[in-house]
């Protein structure tokens, strides 16, 4: 199980997050009413979703033993016809033919991000004490 808390601040939106033994922050632009003093919670999704790309690439890669020089991942989220579209972009360069690269934007598809992402999900909320 992965959990994570997060409690308001003495300002309004912003935040401090725990997960494991890490702090992060979190808060809202200024324009929705916040400090800006961190991302918001879906630029965090965003974030999610870029490095747990970038780390399955870079895991297949290794085991492939092919040689990646550098490797960044960017995500954007829309909102389209009431549905989240994220948009992915994959910028690898290293030693890579054709072939191996459209493999790498195969497993892109498998990180454990994604596939939260792409399947039905829910939350259930309850008052705790």
């Amino acid at each position: 199980m992965q959990k994570a808390i997060v409690t308001m601040g003495p300002v309004d939106f912003g935040m401090t997050g725990v997960v494991r033994n890490h702090k992060v922050i979190i808060d809202e632009p200024i324009e929705n009413g916040g400090q800006d003093t961190g991302p918001a919670a879906t630029e965090y999704l965003c974030l999610a979703l870029a490095s747990c790309t970038t780390a399955t690439i870079k895991m297949y890669a290794n085991r492939k033993q092919w040689k990646i020089d550098s490797l960044s991942v960017e995500v954007e989220k829309n909102t389209i016809d009431g549905k989240n579209v994220f948009s992915r972009t994959l910028r690898i360069k290293g030693m890579l033919d054709g072939d191996q690269l459209t493999r790498l934007k195969q497993i892109a598809d498998a990180c454990p991000v994604h596939k939260i992402l792409m399947h039905a999900n829910s939350v259930e909320t309850v008052l705790g004490n």
